[in-house]
């Protein structure tokens, strides 16, 4: 582990990480979302060693990170204007676009299909990494696969230790939840996955973009974009989403008391902000705080909070409650005992 300033990044640092890259290796980055594990993108063995790695289904396909829109319109074969616009407006940032890919991408790193997703990242510390090793980095969240996403280098270390030849450590990830994905292959944009860049903000840029609450993509088969799995982000112990208010919430976990069932509230900041910062280590914390069940309401849906709620969804593997009956708890009794 190699500790780097975000404000300086140490140029040796960088430089040593890039080699490593260049080499076939694998490197752990921050980025302002998540911790990356990345290979260049290229190296097909290099890749195959993320997928081996992490435990990731070759389905789900991989993000390119590059440093510029110039590098973006080097791995994609066709560069639509829709996409200019939403680069002028959120890159570099948490936004991820799915393209037609360029044909010396391989085809691992995409599932197999014909189009990549590329994001130009605005962590200085990823940022100057791009531009050191020179060559599009392909890298998924630096976790093992379906568990809870690492917003801090120890989260990495504790997950992925030894699987990654060099671990950059710039301090806790600034935004928390992974970038919104844009795909733009069709006639109309579609959101495939909630994040940093909000709804809203991709309307207020291209008018009509389509999406749909809580899809889901079936797991045997390839998608176009990460993130879109029912199993994922999900701590060890079961995860229940209330669909209601903490009052709601907090008379579900005395009820399962009752019923001799260890129920821990997964405490959230109302805002959605400060949420999505934070979701993450509180997914963590809650999960060694030894509760058989962890209990978490959703937030409000505009805005960061689709994103927080699409991950609370994930996490959960779809279970969703709407009450504290009686059926609820026997249902939840029966998730308890066989987990």
């Amino acid at each position: 582990m190699v500790a780097v300033r975000t404000d300086s990044p140490d140029p040796s640092a960088i430089e040593r990480a890039a080699q490593e890259l260049r080499s076939g290796r694998l490197v752990a980055f921050p980025t302002e979302t998540v911790y990356g594990l990345g290979a260049v993108a290229t190296d097909r063995d290099a890749v195959a060693a993320v997928f081996r790695g992490k435990g990731r289904p070759a389905t789900d396909p991989l993000i390119v990170h590059v440093p510029s829109v110039d590098a973006a319109r080097e791995v994609v074969a066709v560069w639509p204007a829709a996409a200019q616009q939403l680069a002028d407006s959120f890159w570099p940032g948490p936004l991820t676009l799915v393209l037609t890919r360029a044909g010396h991408i391989p085809p691992e790193v995409t599932a197999g299909g014909p189009s990549v997703a590329v994001r130009v990242p605005a962590h200085p510390v990823a940022a100057a990494l791009l531009r050191a090793v020179a060559r599009p980095v392909a890298a998924p969240s630096a976790n093992r696969f379906g568990r809870v996403s690492p917003t801090t280098a120890e989260h990495v270390r504790a997950e992925l230790h030894g699987v990654y030849s060099l671990l950059l450590d710039a301090g806790a990830t600034p935004l928390g939840v992974e970038s919104t994905v844009v795909d733009l292959t069709g006639p109309v944009p579609r959101m495939l996955r909630p994040g940093g860049v909000t709804l809203e903000d991709l309307q207020a840029v291209l008018g009509e973009v389509h999406h749909v609450e809580r899809s889901v993509a079936a797991e045997d088969q390839a998608t176009s974009s990460p993130g879109e799995l029912l199993r994922h982000y999900a701590p060890t112990t079961p995860l229940v989403l209330v669909e209601g208010s903490a009052d709601l919430r907090d008379h579900l976990a005395e009820a399962l008391s009752a019923a001799g069932i260890e129920a821990a509230p997964l405490d959230l900041p109302v805002d959605a902000a400060e949420a999505a910062r934070w979701l993450y280590a509180a997914l963590r914390a809650a999960d060694e705080g030894g509760a058989s069940v962890l209990l978490a309401c959703t937030l409000d849906p505009s805005g960061l909070g689709r994103a927080v709620n699409d991950r609370l969804f994930r996490a959960a593997h779809g279970r969703v409650v709407l009450d504290a009956s009686e059926a609820t708890v026997e249902r939840l009794r029966g998730l308890v005992a066989a987990s």
